[in-house]
């Protein structure tokens, strides 16, 4: 009779203690942090495909506007195949050493309910770093329009995630040995801006000069274009920082108004700088400038104030600006489309500045236990030379290495014709 009763008492239970269950488990897969993750990752996309090719296709010549529109999406394609077989499991898969995460996760097989620490689906979070992984190798295309060939280039970028972007987002973002260290980044002023950045120059180095540079005949062939680009970029980029907060809350509120804040004023204060210097503001200057703002705001825009940002956004314009000055005009670079002066020297910046501005005294959001101003300050400094050089070295390598199997750079006489026609057969646009 006893043996009964607790029987009866067990299965009376069982389906209380499953509702618990499932309660738990709704309380931990956030679904608001769930929706607002899968818009920002839509967002981000948004930056990649028309964005980022709409911003790079206006500053090109016509003959060149088709190849680059398609690079962008071939290696955001191809960024984000490699993402689902070995990408994420690289990045964000228990971690090796600290150096580079282990195989466990790759297709995306093993994937848990909800991601350590955080309130999301690993699904999500998957999809959303997918995101980063696409749109930080088409950042690159920028140092090297006009000139690359298109097989060499995919190629490239396909290596290039696995070997550069894959380890350094494992070290700051996937629990490696920098985040132990201190290190922060909020949404990819290390991982995303100054990985391309650095990688950037090393290629534009490596392929040499376009015929012309410097000179007027490489003037954009559509600014407005590259504006309506911009303005792509800069909306896009509320998911870009305001979804790394990874919820739904006041963290992804500020992001976005401190990258909001921080791309206005670097714009106004790139359109002044360019008013003094040559008398008119351009479209190109004002989206180059809301481009510089975001990237610099980027490792900070959850950690810091406003008016912390608005300061971001001023010493952003006013560095870029100069670093663009400095590697076209003083070095004779032709980093194209200002891809290190830009994304590198802005997501470098960005990261130095955040050891100052996390100090709650300035609004942020403060140290952590034993970190002081100078100490954080020190170890953003050490996280950005050896993110920069690692960057640089492994570029060098892989580019080689691939130009042993494709050959980096266009003909001469393909060159002069423009990509769109020599390399994929087709013209920009017909006015026959």
């Amino acid at each position: 009779m006893l043996r009964t009763f607790a029987a009866a008492a067990v299965l009376t239970a069982l389906p209380q203690t499953a509702r618990a269950q499932e309660l738990t488990n709704i309380a931990q897969n956030e679904t608001g942090d769930t929706a607002w993750i899968l818009t920002a990752t839509a967002l981000v996309l948004l930056m990649t495909l028309p964005g980022l090719g709409l911003f790079y296709g206006g500053l090109v010549r016509a003959k060149n506007f088709l190849s680059v529109l398609l690079q962008v999406g071939a290696v955001a394609g191809i960024a984000s195949v490699l993402w689902i077989v070995v990408g994420y499991t690289l990045a964000f898969g228990n971690t090796t050493g600290g150096w580079i995460g282990d195989g466990g996760k790759w297709m995306l097989i093993n994937l848990d309910n909800v991601r350590s620490g955080i309130t999301l689906p690993e699904s999500t979070f998957a999809a959303f770093q997918m995101t980063f992984a696409a749109i930080t190798p088409a950042l690159m295309v920028g140092a090297w329009v006009d000139r690359a060939r298109f097989g060499w280039v995919i190629g490239f970028a396909a290596i290039w995630g696995l070997l550069v972007y894959a380890p350094v987002a494992h070290w700051i973002w996937g629990g490696g040995w920098m985040s132990e260290l201190g290190v922060l980044d909020f949404a990819g002023g290390l991982v995303v801006h100054t990985t391309a950045g650095a990688s950037a120059l090393v290629v534009a180095l490596l392929l040499g000069k376009r015929q012309g540079f410097p000179g007027s005949t490489l003037l954009p062939h559509a600014p407005g274009m590259t504006m309506l680009g911009a303005m792509l970029l800069w909306v896009g980029w509320f998911g870009f920082n305001g979804g790394s907060a990874l919820t739904a809350t006041d963290d992804a509120s500020m992001a976005i108004i401190n990258t909001h804040v921080a791309a206005a004023t670097a714009a106004l204060a790139w359109a002044l700088v360019e008013k003094i210097a040559f008398g008119k503001a351009t479209t190109v200057g004002f989206a180059t400038g809301a481009i510089a703002g975001l990237a610099t705001v980027t490792p900070a825009a959850g950690f810091i104030s406003p008016g912390a940002a608005i300061l971001f956004g001023i010493l952003a314009a006013l560095v870029c600006y100069y670093a663009i000055q400095l590697v076209k005009t003083k070095l004779a670079i032709d980093d194209s489309l200002d891809v290190f002066a830009v994304h590198g020297v802005g997501g470098m910046l960005g990261s130095l500045l955040l050891g100052v501005f996390l100090s709650q005294d300035l609004g942020g959001t403060g140290y952590a236990d034993g970190m002081t101003m100078g100490g954080m300050v020190g170890v953003q400094a050490l996280a950005i030379a050896i993110v920069a050089l690692f960057s640089a070295v492994v570029t060098a390598v892989i580019a080689i290495g691939v130009s042993l199997f494709i050959p980096m750079r266009v003909t001469e006489e393909e060159e002069v014709q423009g990509l769109d026609v020599t390399s994929h057969g087709e013209r920009s646009w017909q006015f026959d």
